[in-house]
């Protein structure tokens, strides 16, 4: 049976109806693992031994890949930075801990770049990880591993992160669902920090439906994370049957639009919005002036937590000292400057520099002021639109070192996603179409659509989401990665 073609609710049926086992699932993406990984290094640890459970649990052992940045217990959690190899933890995450109630299988860690740092995968300590569509292109963002093991077939689900842009960006240009839930939703508890106020811990999965199933099973009060919040998150099965979008007014920003966005990328958006119109979506003109503020506050808010959240770190705890060193400050200084690589040592001096004494009220306080502004442009959005609808990415998978060494054409990758976190908005991105440019060889990329709800107003996401994968299902299907 090929269960790459599945979706996890699909596995999960099978197995509780007898058609297969929970062996001979977790055995065939062993093997799969086994002949596509090399094609990819996707994983940094793989857990060969697979024990029975519980069938009638939610999961029933359906296997899982965990990004390298949530807390196993007893597992090495690295995040792919030499700085932690040897960090054992002693607890699981939180968001491990609910899928462990409902009987999942951690089938292995999944390589990131280092700490969920850098754009195009090119930053992990440890290996690189290539596009299944084409593997001389990037596979996306930091959680970029995750993305390729789902699209290629490696596994039926897996965890990501979400900061400015890394799991919407591999999740677009890998060609899988992604779902993020108002920040609140998901404890952080033992997923390690880049930025606080931004992580926001979730899944890559096939369908809409799978990221619904796992968002119920997720998303739980924590009374060990203080940003936690206790709120129902139960999603009304009748979503799932609904065939159109009558009475949703959706907004299309104009300020999204820009002049540098691919024209192929821009065709197929324009597709989407055709396809919305012919569901009966009404689409409603409004604006979000602050737009032009999101890079900036973003590139100041995110390294200043950055900064503070990895100054604990020193490589003394969990490896070894440098042998040459005069003091506790010299030691701690090259130990940090040997073992981070260079965008983790670049957002650490940037946030400590708009952190400092001399320049916090110039930048980081200015940049928490405009931020609120940002959140009050979509609080008035919101009046008068149900959801708001953008492209997820300016350019489809470029070519591996195509853009490492300009870290501003990189930066401004992140233009349609960073203002959503900046809001810590709820949003899904979905597959739309796939496009070829002109001049490339014999190949087409994904091009995705983000969708985008008022705060804890998750089931309407996954309503509309659902309608439009529903209409282009027969599209989308017809379309495998290269290494299918």
């Amino acid at each position: 049976m090929e269960f790459k073609d599945l979706s996890l609710k699909e596995i999960i049926t099978k197995i509780k109806s007898g058609e297969t086992t929970q062996k001979e699932v977790y055995n065939y993406f062993l093997d799969r693992i086994k002949t596509i990984d090399p094609k990819l290094d996707a994983f940094n640890l793989v857990n060969e031994n697979c024990i029975e459970q519980d069938i009638n649990s939610p999961l029933a052992w359906a296997p899982i890949w965990v990004k390298d940045v949530f807390c196993e217990k007893w597992i090495t959690t690295s995040a792919s930075s030499k700085m932690l190899t040897n960090f054992i933890p002693p607890y699981d995450s939180t968001v491990v801990a609910n899928l462990k109630k409902a009987w999942f299988n951690s089938i292995g860690k999944l390589n990131l770049d280092e700490f969920a740092m850098w754009w195009s995968w090119e930053n992990s300590a440890l290996r690189i990880t290539k596009n299944p569509w084409d593997t001389s292109r990037i596979p996306g963002w930091s959680s970029s591993w995750s993305a390729a093991a789902v699209a290629s077939g490696m596994v039926p689900a897996a965890l990501g992160t979400d900061t400015g842009w890394s799991i919407r960006q591999p999740a677009s240009m890998c060609g899988i669902v992604w779902f993020k839930p108002t920040y609140w939703r998901n404890s952080r508890w033992w997923v390690m920090a880049m930025a606080s106020s931004l992580d926001t811990p979730w899944t890559f999965t096939k369908t809409v439906e799978d990221a619904g199933f796992l968002y119920e099973i997720m998303s739980w009060y924590d009374e060990l994370d203080s940003t936690s919040i206790n709120a129902p998150s139960k999603i009304n099965p009748a979503i799932w049957s609904k065939t159109d979008l009558k009475w949703i007014k959706i907004w299309i920003p104009k300020e999204y639009f820009i002049d540098w966005i691919e024209k192929w990328v821009r065709k197929e958006i324009d597709n989407a919005i055709i396809k919305l119109k012919e569901l009966w979506a009404e689409i409603i003109d409004v604006s979000l002036p602050n737009t032009k503020y999101w890079l900036a506050v973003y590139y100041i808010v995110m390294p200043a937590e950055v900064s503070t959240n990895l100054s604990r770190y020193d490589w003394i705890r969990f490896w070894y000292a440098n042998d040459e060193w005069l003091d506790i400050n010299e030691l701690l200084k090259k130990n940090r400057w040997e073992w981070f690589w260079k965008e983790a040592q670049r957002r650490i001096m940037l946030g400590s520099f708009v952190l400092s004494s001399w320049f916090y009220d110039a930048y980081y306080k200015k940049a928490s002021l405009v931020r609120e502004l940002i959140k009050k442009d979509f609080t008035e959005a919101f009046k008068k639109v149900d959801i708001i609808i953008t492209p997820t990415a300016p350019t489809v998978a470029w070519k591996i070192w195509e853009k490492v060494d300009d870290p501003l054409k990189m930066y401004l990758s992140d233009i349609f996603t960073v203002n959503w976190s900046l809001a810590q908005l709820p949003w899904l991105t979905l597959p739309i179409w796939y496009t070829k440019p002109e001049d490339w060889e014999d190949i087409e990329l994904p091009v995705w659509l983000q969708i985008l709800w008022p705060k804890l107003w998750e089931e309407k996401i996954f309503e509309v989401a659902n309608v439009l994968e529903k209409n282009l299902k027969s599209y989308i299907d017809s379309k495998k990665p290269s290494l299918f």
